[in-house]
Parts: C-alpha cells; sequence; structure tokens
C-alpha cells in the first residue's frame, strides 16, 4: 500500500504562487510511479493539472500539463525524498480548488496523466485559494 500526502496549499492573491509538495510513503519498493496533480473546484469536476514520475532509476524527468497551466506551473521531483513538487506561478482566480496528488505503478505498464481513473492512490487533497 501506497500513502500520499499533500501539503503547501494556502491563500493568496492573484499573481502569487505556491509550492505544493506530494509524499510519497509505504511500500513504494523501487518501483517507478506517475504522481498527478489534480484539483477541483465546487461545482467542478476534477480534472488534471499536471504530472511527473518518482521512483525511476534514470531519473526521467518527463512532465505533462494541462494547457490552462502551462508556462505558470512546474513540476519537480526528489526521488529520495519520494516527493513531487507543484510550483504554481502567477495565480489566477480559477486556478482555486482543492489539490490532490494521485499515484500508479507504471513500472510495468502506461498510465494516461490526465485520466484520474487511471490511478490507485490519493491523498487527502490541500485548499487553494486565490483572491482577485
Amino acid at each position: 500500500q501506497v500513502q500520499l500526502v499533500e501539503s503547501g496549499g494556502g491563500s493568496v492573491q492573484a499573481g502569487g504562487s505556491l509550492r505544493l509538495s506530494c509524499v510519497a510513503s509505504g511500500n513504494t519498493g523501487s518501483r517507478t510511479y506517475l504522481v498527478g496533480w489534480f484539483r477541483q473546484a465546487p461545482g467542478r469536476e476534477r480534472e488534471g493539472v499536471a504530472a511527473g514520475y518518482i521512483g525511476t532509476i534514470l531519473g526521467d524527468i518527463t512532465s505533462y500539463y494541462a494547457d490552462a497551466v502551462k508556462g505558470r506551473f512546474a513540476i519537480s521531483q526528489d526521488n529520495a525524498k519520494k516527493t513531487l513538487y507543484l510550483q504554481m506561478d502567477s495565480l489566477k482566480a480559477e486556478d482555486a480548488g482543492m489539490y490532490y496528488c494521485a499515484a500508479v505503478d507504471v513500472s510495468y505498464r502506461s498510465a494516461i496523466w490526465y485520466r484520474s481513473s487511471e490511478y490507485r492512490y490519493w491523498g487527502q487533497g490541500t485548499q487553494v485559494t486565490v483572491s482577485s
């Protein structure tokens, strides 16, 4: 079993920045995980924001972004800490919501990063509020 814990949410003004962290623990082994960030605002469906990999021996730094956040958000990782970060800059009111990280073992399979049904493990979420 893998546990995910998010942190870093908060309240900022439009144009501000936040950095979210997603720490994986438990039976992660030496596997490769695709870790995605999803957000959900009241009355809206959960949507994929960005994703990256942790745990890869080759240090894969491939990352994926939704069009709405390209150029403003950035994924980074610390494999030793089994942590994936989401740096969010130039925040807009529409970026507000509950942010969740999710993970799926992709050691022997691929996954579509923006599809929430692909993920097996989910964190509890961290709230992001953006005031205009």
